[in-house]
């Protein structure tokens, strides 16, 4: 997309910081950083959310972030790590370009995620939690393991049905 700042980084528009690079994602210093090692990890093609994912880009976005987030761990020793990632604009997401903000954290560094609890559940909540399952129930692939699992590492491929 022309007007997508991710997709002018993506594409060697706009200069960055990169990080780390495969074929299907990019991860680059966040410009508004939290925190020092605050990381973008984008999707290179353009998909806005979660619900254009398929099963290899979500892998492969997870895989790059699960990377850099190990990495930044071993180099940077912060006391936590918070990973984000948001969908539409309810859902606190600014740049519709699916990403990861992978985000190291430290005691007492002043960034905050919250949102109120909304408790005791109501029967609204059990209605759309059953619908929920409904749903999954229907779209899931279902894995099936045999009565008696093979030694390990070999389960993975004997459990598909």
């Amino acid at each position: 997309m022309d007007e997508c700042i991710f997709c002018k980084i993506v594409q060697g528009e706009l200069p960055t910081s990169v990080v780390y690079e495969d074929d299907l994602t990019l991860a680059f210093m966040d410009l508004g950083h939290v925190n020092p090692g605050h990381t973008i990890v984008a999707l290179k093609p353009h998909i806005e959310n979660i619900y254009g994912l398929d099963d290899a880009l979500a892998a492969a976005v997870f895989r790059t972030a699960t990377r850099l987030a190990q990495a930044l761990k071993t180099a940077m020793q912060p006391a936590g790590m918070t990973i984000l990632q948001a969908n539409e604009a309810a859902g606190w997401q600014t740049v519709s370009h699916f990403h990861f903000h992978v985000l190291p954290r430290h005691t007492n560094d002043e960034a905050a995620i919250t949102w109120p609890a909304k408790a005791p559940y109501g029967r609204s909540w059990s209605a759309t939690l059953h619908k929920s399952e409904r749903l999954l129930q229907a779209s899931t692939v279902v894995y099936t393991l045999p009565a008696k699992l093979p030694p390990c590492g070999m389960h993975a491929a004997a459990a598909r049905t």
